[in-house]
């Protein structure tokens, strides 16, 4: 495992982190005891970084975490989010809807307090605003509290946590606002398909001295290289919501990067190591469900590093959109 700092801060963490939103939303039946196993084998593995959110379960992967690591706090990373309001709102997430937002001074004190007690701990490393609009980051009130959580240790650093690139000029404006206007650490999606939020705040988080984290690296399992134009999922899977061409296109795009593929190496592992290769990248959240995913990305700084020739040949597949025509809006 290799391990970066988040930009000029003291927090060092693995390149390679653990999203629990995998284990401990309830889009899918998880087993506890299993998410635990797999989170701890994380940990063996060298992954320090672990993400979670008080949405995720209502606080399950907050507990979960917990549960799992909480006898080696001080030797991981946690990053958590906030924002939502998971209290007073009466229903539930419905589907992959969103809740309401509360960024309300009050709201985000006890937010903070509930999470440092779901997860057993005195203090938050990375402390993120969950999928803000403009509002949030330019409320000089939200950034009041959050300072004073800081200065009471409760928070080492604060983060925005970008909804996904739905609306790339949106977010893309969020971004570069909460990096100029308040410092803040990015985290985005960004990948080999899908690299337009990261073309344009990389450079800006790199200037201001902050540290970038990554989630679908794999363009929601594209670039792990199993599906085909006729895959399907299942009920309720996430990837549903997705426009058919994202699967269609994408598998052309796939098609053109198997080179990056060789004996010691995954198209898996190549997608990371691409993000890597950025500065601003701190870490990168793949999807990881079971042990053989874990493994794979796990091992990924380890592999076989891209070549000068393997990483032309993608920046001219990237720059010309693998030959397609340009996805009309």
């Amino acid at each position: 495992m290799e391990y970066r700092t988040f930009g000029q801060t003291d927090i060092t963490a693995s390149v390679v982190g653990f999203g629990m939103w995998t284990v401990s939303t309830d889009w899918w039946e998880n087993d506890p005891a299993e998410a635990v196993k797999l989170v701890q084998d994380a940990f063996a593995r060298g992954i320090t970084f672990f993400d979670t959110a008080d949405t995720y379960g209502n606080g399950r992967g907050e507990e979960l975490l917990a549960r799992a690591l909480g006898d080696h706090r001080d030797e991981i990373v946690i990053g958590t989010k906030f924002g939502y309001d998971i209290v007073t709102s009466a229903a539930q997430r419905d589907g992959h809807g969103e809740l309401p937002h509360d960024w309300s001074p009050e709201y985000v004190r006890a937010a903070c307090e509930a999470s440092l007690r779901r997860l057993g701990t005195d203090h938050i490393d990375y402390y993120q605003l969950h999928n803000p609009r403009m509002d949030a980051i330019e409320n000089d009130a939200l950034w009041d509290v959050l300072d004073d959580l800081q200065r009471a240790g409760k928070v080492r650093a604060v983060g925005v946590a970008l909804g996904p690139a739905l609306k790339p000029d949106r977010q893309i404006a969020e971004g570069i606002a909460a990096v100029e206007e308040r410092l803040a650490h990015p985290h985005i999606i960004c990948n080999l398909l899908e690299p337009v939020l990261g073309d344009a705040i990389f450079p800006i988080a790199q200037k201001y001295g902050v540290g970038c984290v990554i989630r679908v690296p794999h363009s929601s399992g594209l670039l792990e290289g199993h599906f085909t134009a006729e895959t399907t999922f299942p009920p309720g899977d996430h990837r549903n919501h997705r426009p058919r061409a994202w699967l269609t296109e994408g598998v052309q795009k796939v098609a053109q990067l198997r080179f990056l593929e060789r004996p010691d190496r995954t198209l898996g592992q190549a997608a990371l190591q691409w993000l890597l290769l950025h500065p601003a990248v701190t870490s990168t959240l793949p999807n990881i469900y079971n042990a053989e995913q874990l493994a794979e990305f796990a091992a990924a700084p380890a592999c076989p590093p891209l070549t000068a020739e393997e990483i032309a040949r993608v920046q001219a597949l990237v720059a010309d959109n693998f030959g397609l025509a340009p996805v009309q809006a």
